[in-house]
Parts: structure tokens; C-alpha cells; sequence
């Protein structure tokens, strides 16, 4: 195993077939990429339908955005991975969807609380001042809470990396599949690269 993993097959870093270690691995960041985009936009209403921001901490509309997140977040991705497999097919597809909608949960859930502990001033100065809600929220909120918005998607976008990696064992694209072949087939050559 150490002999096959620290000489590795080099021929397979690039063969213009695709199916290659550069092709692979290209496909894995742009699945993570496409699915944190995704849930970046996505996630914005979501968390602004679980900010309790002008409200009681109980209120109905927010405990009902938080328990939406909750359940978002709770199957993991590899379970939506397999879920949407059966729906559409193995493939990139299956891994963009899975990382997009478990992402929509997490990134919800920080968005809403950068909602929760921004700083009101500037939103209250526009509105003493007669702005509307969406003038409030267009010259107020979001650049409030921008730079942590970005903050938190790239973050996200770090563990989708690692999470598009996994689902391909499963059969959701990118580079785990022909990492778990070479690891079953006992191929530590190409493991190692």
C-alpha cells in the first residue's frame, strides 16, 4: 500500500479523455460551485423568513423559517445524494442538487442569525427618515450584512468541496467514484494520485 501510494500513476493525472484526475477534479469544484451558488441565492429569503429582527424571539413567521431550515438540514448529504440519484439519474446532477439543497439549510441558518445581530442603526436612520421597507432594505439591511453573507458562503463553499468529493461514492459525479474503484480494485498507485 505505501510502495502504490508513493509511486503513483502518473499517466492518469491528464489523458484528454475526461475521465481523468484534472477532468474529475474539475467536475468535483464545479459541482461544489454550482450548488453553493445555488443555495447562496436561495437561502437569502429563507433567512429572512427565520429572522426574529423586529420581532419577539417566539413569533410564527420566524419559528416556522427555523423549523423549514431544520428540516432541511437534518438529512444529510450523502442521504440526498442517493435520494436524488433514484429521481435523476446518477451523475453531476445528483451531486449539484444534494450539496445545493443541504447547503440552502446550513447557509439559511447563518444568514438569519447575521440578520438577527446586525446593527439596526442605519436601517432606523433611513426610516425615521421616511425611507420605505424596501429602500431600508436595499440601502440598509443588505449592505449590513453582505460581508458576512460572503463570508459564510465561502466557507460553505469550502466544505461543499469536500462534500462533492464524498457523494461520488455514491454515484453522484465527480472525483470519489473512481477513488473508491481504485480502492476496491486495490490500485494504491492511483489512490496516491
Amino acid at each position: 500500500i505505501v510502495s502504490g501510494i508513493f509511486h503513483q500513476d502518473s499517466a492518469y493525472v491528464y489523458d484528454g479523455s475526461g475521465e481523468d484526475l484534472v477532468g474529475l477534479t474539475l467536475q468535483t469544484l464545479a459541482m461544489a460551485f454550482l450548488g453553493t451558488f445555488i443555495s447562496a441565492i436561495l437561502s437569502v429569503p429563507f433567512a429572512f423568513w427565520a429572522s426574529t429582527k423586529g420581532h419577539s424571539k417566539i413569533h410564527m413567521r420566524s419559528t416556522s423559517g427555523k423549523l423549514v431550515l431544520t428540516l432541511i438540514r437534518t438529512f444529510p448529504e450523502i442521504v440526498l445524494a442517493i435520494m436524488f440519484i433514484k429521481a435523476v439519474g446518477p451523475g453531476s446532477f445528483a451531486g449539484v442538487l444534494a450539496v445545493s439543497i443541504h447547503s440552502i439549510g446550513m447557509l439559511g441558518k447563518l444568514f438569519s442569525e447575521s440578520i438577527e445581530n446586525m446593527d439596526g442603526g442605519p436601517a432606523e436612520a433611513l426610516t425615521s427618515s421616511g425611507s420605505s421597507q424596501s429602500q431600508t432594505l436595499i440601502f440598509a439591511t443588505l449592505p449590513t450584512v453582505m460581508p458576512e453573507f460572503l463570508s459564510y458562503t465561502l466557507y460553505r463553499f469550502e466544505i461543499a468541496v469536500r462534500s462533492a468529493s464524498i457523494l461520488g461514492m455514491v454515484g453522484a459525479g465527480g472525483i470519489g467514484t473512481p477513488l473508491l474503484f481504485a480502492i476496491q480494485t486495490r490500485s494504491w498507485s492511483r489512490v496516491g494520485i
